[in-house]
């Protein structure tokens, strides 16, 4: 398979938009993955993500190798903890909770997981991820005992991303978080990303094809979908291939 990010790097050069469906393995029963992958595969969906903010041991690893037998897409982890990196995955987005404070999501998780990445074949993608307030606590909030970033300050958002990107980032991740109320707003996005100079992930709380291409218009290179994509079904059918998003 080709670099994951250098087609993540081509597509933002040609304007090309991105969708990754994110699949929590603790909520993904594996009786109804051929059936949820088929849908996938129908869709505009570029990416699957792996990955929760709580998830038993090896139940990554059976997810994935069940992904696999349904679909050629690329299957990138988002690992909430060290005990979710598996080899049967693609690649992996090397998260650092840049938006909070808790050394253990700055660098204490990055440094224990170097063990077992480096036995594996994973393409590791160095990842800033920034967590944006919703209006209610997430798990990633719970887990990582960190606060996120109020909506309203966003020179601390547009300064958390840059460090971020300075610090040598290769994506830059904003996130209102799984389940969140509503996504983040468009003027956010598009003030970040004029900061930037490398790819600009969003997700949280898009539930719409109006929000997803909101999320686009104002500067998203790959908007990540979770919850939505499982529980309604008319969304899905917007995001059938044939869809042609607004300019």
């Amino acid at each position: 398979m080709h670099s994951i990010y250098q087609n993540i790097t081509t597509s933002k050069a040609k304007g090309e938009k991105l969708l990754a469906v994110l699949i929590d393995p603790d909520k993904m029963k594996l009786e109804t993955v051929s059936s949820f992958i088929a849908k996938v595969n129908q869709s505009i969906a570029t990416h699957i993500f792996v990955g929760g903010s709580e998830v038993d041991n090896g139940l990554t690893e059976t997810l994935v190798i069940e992904i696999k037998k349904h679909t050629e897409l690329p299957i990138i982890l988002f690992p909430g903890d060290v005990i979710q990196i598996t080899d049967e995955a693609n690649g992996i987005l090397f998260l650092s909770l840049i938006s909070g404070r808790n050394p253990d999501y700055l660098i204490g998780k990055q440094v224990e997981a170097v063990s077992k990445l480096t036995k594996t074949n994973l393409e590791i993608i160095p990842t800033g991820y920034v967590l944006i307030e919703n209006g209610k606590e997430t798990a990633v909030q719970r887990v990582s005992e960190t606060k996120p970033i109020k909506r309203s300050d966003i020179q601390i958002i547009k300064d958390t991303a840059k460090a971020g990107e300075l610090l040598g980032m290769k994506l830059i991740y904003l996130e209102a978080g799984s389940g969140a109320t509503h996504p983040i707003e468009p003027h956010i996005i598009s003030e970040v990303k004029r900061q930037l100079s490398i790819p600009l992930i969003v997700g949280g709380g898009i539930k719409t094809k109006i929000a997803l291409d909101s999320a686009y218009n104002a500067g998203a290179d790959l908007v990540v979908i979770g919850t939505a994509f499982e529980d309604d079904e008319a969304f899905f059918d917007e995001l059938k291939k044939q869809t042609v998003f607004n300019e």
